[in-house]
Order: structure tokens, then C-alpha cells, then sequence
């Protein structure tokens, strides 16, 4: 049985992971000399576990409805 979450709090859990690694990022940046490339490759890590997680089905995104296709226009 795989560990799986709902599609809202996969949406939550994205967003509050989202916010936090920018601070961390953001907050590193300003205390310590960084240099562009170990900022970029630090982004590429963040967002390669979230990738993981989705491509593992952990977590399901549903974006906050913002891609459905079950909309129809009249």
C-alpha cells in the first residue's frame, strides 16, 4: 500500500514547501556571500524533491483547480 495524499492538502503541503525553501533560500543568500550557480543548483534541489514526490504519487496536486478540464464554456 503506498502512502498517498488528498488532492487539497497535496495543494497546501506545495505551497507551505513553496514559501519555505524561498525563505531559507532568500535568508541564506542575504546572511552568506552565495555565488548565482550554488543558488540555482540549491532551486534545483528544492524543486526536484517536489517532482520526486508528485512522480511517486505522494502527493497530487490538483493546482487549486487551476488546470480543470471539465470546464466547459457556453
Amino acid at each position: 500500500m503506498k502512502f498517498r495524499l488528498g488532492p487539497m492538502l497535496s495543494d497546501i503541503l506545495i505551497s507551505i514547501y513553496v514559501v519555505v525553501s524561498l525563505y531559507f533560500r532568500f535568508k541564506l543568500e542575504s546572511q552568506y556571500p552565495v555565488s548565482p550557480l550554488y543558488s540555482v543548483v540549491m532551486g534545483l534541489c528544492f524543486v526536484t524533491i517536489l517532482w520526486v514526490l508528485i512522480k511517486l504519487k505522494v502527493l497530487n496536486p490538483r493546482w487549486f483547480g487551476l488546470f480543470n478540464p471539465k470546464v466547459k464554456k457556453s
